[in-house]
């Protein structure tokens, strides 16, 4: 009963007065989280697509990077499909009466793939040396006073002021934990080797990685959770054709595909074959939302009208119908429907052409002989061919406005070094919730986060200091009531300013073989550790 209430009580921001044991340390997990009785052995093949420029999840946050690196490394928490705190490199935590200090108790027989015991250490070095840098958690850290170890399998959080976010922001993407022994070093973070030969504590070792054909990952056979994992281990084949890709899962050479690997008219059929589960479960936590970044430190993205236009003149249902195929739900504003403390009653943008350039017409764009207003270039999203449609319809959609669009094609590294280091006129993006809008949502808007280099930071260089003020203020709120209010008016002003043209709000599947099975298991789906992933012999 006492586990129950503390974990209602922090998902409603209602915490008790009191030190708090989450959860009890050593509890054991259930035989298989199906009630399946699960067998040991078999390598589960899943699609791999785009490629990731490296396996260190610290420093890449695309999609794909965190799918492999989530069953080598680990995070203290993971979350279920309602969004609670679960253990993971955490057995348990308490929570102080104020909310200013969080203590975790750490499993105690987790140890790193090359045999060195897993500590406390690697905890305060990870946060302090490495995640203190990167765009997720540079927020996060804006409010702790200090990290420090007691003990080796102890971690205490001191917080400058309440974050009610806190327990939201330690999964694989914001809180991997790396080894300080291979990582406090001389070489410099970029160039260490284990960014692509990883080493983690996880239920996965890494084995060998071919570039342009595989990663292979094998079994730990040491691992902290007693009698897992199941699978042998895991292969992930990267298949860069769409039409090579669900031939793959058809004729069942692969048994796993997520995200975009499937392309949207093809999804109908691929879910009526008779092998295949297709769930839309495992996303929870993510909750895509796809916009395009405008570099509002050029003209004409700098003139809020300039990006209304954008948003009048581009049929985002018409995206979300023809082109995905009901993979997508037109955005309403900057918060996904599936987001804490979202808000749909907000101004919108209907598909409205005139408005678009009556919009232009009154900033002084005036088109010339051939009807050209201005020309900019447009980076896709570069993840298949699903997003090149989309890119294609946006030149097309803004060229009858007169903004003429040249479409800069790029791979994955290319593509988040380019928003990092604010070199485009305008790019697609597709970026994660988390699940909290202080861990998700308030990244994107905040003028502290505008740091050159970084990609998923304020990369379109938006300024709004009473923006900035209400989500400090909505981080901190007591109780859900008030951050609803403040993300309320967050996302009004937003919705004036549009420091983005917000397209789509994701409904994506995971389609996974009928021979496996306890795959997904958190709201972080296809991410998360495989653990408990099992698989039916042939």
């Amino acid at each position: 009963m006492k586990c129950n209430i503390v974990r209602r009580a922090l998902v409603q921001g209602l915490l008790a007065a009191a030190a708090i044991t989450a959860f009890p340390a050593g509890a054991a997990a259930p035989a298989s989280p199906s009630g399946a009785q699960p067998q040991y052995g078999g390598v589960l093949t899943a699609i791999l697509n785009p490629e990731p420029p490296n396996l260190n999840v610290a420093m890449q946050q695309v999609g794909t990077t965190q799918m492999v690196a989530g069953k080598i490394y680990e995070s203290l928490l993971t979350y279920s499909f309602d969004l609670k705190p679960q253990p993971s490199l955490a057995a348990s935590w308490d929570i102080s009466p104020d909310q200013l200090t969080y203590t975790f108790h750490l499993q105690p027989n987790a140890q790193w793939h090359d045999g060195k015991p897993f500590t406390s250490a690697d905890v305060v070095f990870t946060y302090t040396k490495i995640l203190a840098n990167t765009p997720r958690t540079r927020s996060l850290m804006r409010y702790i006073q200090d990290i420090t170890a007691p003990d080796d399998h102890t971690v205490v959080f001191r917080l400058k002021e309440r974050y009610s976010a806190f327990l939201y922001a330690f999964d694989i993407g914001g809180g991997v934990i790396l080894p300080k022994h291979l990582y406090d070093v001389d070489t410099p973070l970029a160039q260490n080797p284990h960014n692509n030969a990883p080493v983690g504590t996880g239920p996965f070792k890494f084995k060998r990685w071919e570039r342009g054909s595989y990663i292979e990952l094998v079994k730990n056979e040491h691992y902290w959770k007693e009698g897992r994992p199941y699978l042998d281990g895991i292969t992930y084949r990267v298949i860069p054709d769409a039409a090579s890709r669900r031939l793959a899962l058809e004729q069942r050479t692969v048994q796993q595909a997520w995200l975009q690997d499937i392309e949207p008219f093809d999804i109908p059929r691929v879910s009526k074959l008779a092998h295949i589960n297709a769930t839309q479960k495992g996303y929870e936590y993510w909750s895509t939302l796809h916009w395009i970044e405008m570099n509002e430190a050029r003209k004409p993205m700098d003139d809020k009208r300039f990006r209304q236009a954008v948003m009048y003149a581009i049929d985002r249902e018409f995206i979300a119908k023809r082109i995905m195929f009901g993979m997508g739900t037109v955005s309403t504003g900057p918060f996904h429907r599936n987001t804490r403390f979202y808000d749909a009653n907000i101004k919108q943008y209907p598909y409205d052409p005139k408005k678009a350039i009556a919009l232009l017409d009154e900033m002084g764009l005036k088109p010339d002989a051939k009807g050209v207003r201005v020309k900019l270039g447009l980076i896709p999203n570069p993840y298949g061919e699903m997003q090149r449609r989309i890119a294609e319809y946006t030149k097309q959609s803004l060229g009858k406005v007169g903004i003429v669009i040249d479409i800069e094609n790029t791979d994955v590294g290319g593509w988040t070094t380019r928003m990092g280091n604010w070199d485009f006129d305008m790019a697609y993006n597709g970026v994660f919730q988390y699940g909290d809008p202080a861990i998700g949502v308030s990244r994107t808007y905040i003028s502290s986060n505008i740091k050159k280099g970084l990609a998923f930071t304020n990369t379109s260089q938006y300024r709004n200091p009473k923006v900035d003020e209400l989500f400090d203020q909505a981080a901190t709120a007591p109780t859900d009531e008030e951050r609803q209010r403040l993300y309320t008016e967050v996302q009004k002003i937003l919705a004036e300013d549009v420091p983005l043209a917000w397209i789509d709000d994701t409904n994506y599947s995971t389609f996974l073989d009928k021979r496996v099975h306890d795959a997904i298991t958190t709201g972080l789906g296809a991410v998360d550790t495989y653990a408990d992933a099992w698989m039916e012999p042939k």
